[in-house]
């Protein structure tokens, strides 16, 4: 039996998408082993947020050819959607696999060992490596009305809850972000292919499935239906506990959308609302579609819906430009809003992007202080947030025993995403029971 060996980097969609090629192995006969064994194949499912992701895409393809100098090394995803010619002439990768081609790896696999297999016959040896990261020409996906890819996820690695793509592409083009080069134009899943799929995860044993997609508030604008709609197809399910969404532009946060999602008892009051900065300025400069003030409204909006719910999200510090005033205003702004989680994240200049060519590019040392202090304001508000459940009664999904202290615990996530801890010998992952809240001591 032939080994392979995966890895992804990058986001969910990524990790669902690396998932699904991974069972498209199992069921072609691969034995699947952890990717620093020798395998006799690998697939690196790459990244290009970021130039830092680049670098790291090429050093995992790098790796992987050093593991084993006679394995087959698929480099697939955003870092070769994006970076075809460089992928393409890296002596490292044998098959490129850009964006919408994944579900083909088992038939490119089998072309390019088909090709190596007749060029050996014609030669009689082979003198050096064949190349064939042309065997899967990486198609133009960024023109609209390409069809969504896809792939299929019926046991995911994560025991409790499972993500599940149904979303693909971004048509925002904010000024600092290189993916709807990389993923291409607003593509998504059909509902009946959502809704067969749940199904089949329902009868795996999860409970808790996550919506996910690149851009999700933009789900299904090409073909007549809603993120709404979507979650009322969800929602009837037979067996689903719970929904969680992934991360959602401010603007779908509509007086309708929230009260419909308050109804429906199996929607999470967790919102991953992006932000990335409290200054309109530099949100302006971002080409962000909303002011501070209108997301600021959209948080008051689901607070009168929840009682607590927990909104999270995303902020960029060190913008190309960003002053001290508009930093404060956005330490001022996240304190207002009173959010439950903040990933800060230092700008990155990505070349091919509006914000790689803005002047005033701050200084690392800067980005690094105004990340420090970003950090710190949201440890509070964190803090803050979770003191709330003290002495509370919370609904848990259960997920794996930790011992802290020499004692025995099981620790598992509110509907909230706020983990909590619960004594006991007994196993009750993919449980969901009512407890009382105990504040992780980790």
């Amino acid at each position: 039996m032939k080994r392979a060996a995966l890895h992804s980097l990058g986001c969910k969609v990524n990790s669902y998408e690396t998932e699904a090629m991974q069972q498209m192995l199992e069921q072609a006969g691969y034995e699947i082993v952890p990717f620093h064994e020798k395998a006799d194949l690998y697939v690196i499912n790459t990244c290009s947020v970021t130039n830092v992701a680049d670098r790291k895409s090429r050093q995992m393809i790098h790796r992987a050819r050093k593991q084993n100098p006679e394995a087959v090394v698929v480099a697939a995803g955003c870092y070769v959607q994006t970076s075809s010619e460089q992928a393409e002439q890296d002596a490292a990768v044998d098959i490129v696999i850009g964006n919408n081609r994944k579900q083909e790896l088992p038939e490119l696999i089998k072309q390019f060992e088909a090709e190596c297999r007749k060029e050996k016959d014609t030669a009689g040896a082979q003198k050096e490596r064949h190349h064939g990261a042309e065997v899967a020409d990486i198609i133009d996906i960024n023109q609209p009305g390409q069809p969504y890819e896809e792939l299929k996820v019926s046991h995911p690695a994560d025991h409790t809850r499972a993500f599940l793509k149904v979303q693909d592409g971004c048509n925002q083009f904010c000024s600092y972000c290189i993916i709807p080069y990389a993923r291409g134009r607003v593509r998504s899943r059909r509902p009946e292919d959502v809704v067969a799929e749940t199904g089949e995860l329902v009868k795996n044993g999860f409970q808790e499935i996550v919506l996910t997609g690149i851009h999700l508030s933009s789900y299904g604008v090409e073909l007549g239906c809603t993120l709404l709609d979507l979650i009322r197809a969800v929602h009837e399910i037979p067996g689903v506990r719970r929904i969680r969404l992934g991360s959602l532009e401010p603007g779908i946060i509509t007086e309708e959308f929230v009260k419909e999602l308050s109804e429906m008892e199996k929607v999470c009051p967790h919102f991953h609302l992006s932000l990335q900065s409290g200054s309109d300025t530099v949100l302006k400069r971002m080409n962000r579609k909303y002011t501070a003030e209108e997301y600021f409204h959209k948080c008051e909006l689901l607070r009168e819906y929840y009682e607590h719910p927990a909104i999270t999200t995303d902020i960029i510090v060190g913008f190309p430009g960003e002053t001290e005033e508009e930093f404060s205003e956005t330490c001022a702004f996240v304190k207002k809003a009173a959010l439950y989680e903040i990933h800060v994240f230092k700008y990155s200049r990505r070349d091919g992007t509006v914000a790689a060519r803005m002047p005033d590019q701050i200084p690392e040392r800067v980005k690094s202080e105004r990340s420090r202090t970003l950090m710190e304001i949201a440890e509070e508000l964190k803090a803050d947030f979770i003191r709330w459940y003290e002495g509370k009664t919370v609904e848990v999904l259960f997920e794996e025993p930790v011992i802290i202290g020499g004692k025995r615990y099981y620790e598992g996530f509110t509907p909230e995403y706020v983990k909590t801890l619960y004594p006991t010998e007994e196993s009750i992952g993919n449980r969901i029971m009512k407890v009382e809240f105990f504040r992780d001591l980790v």
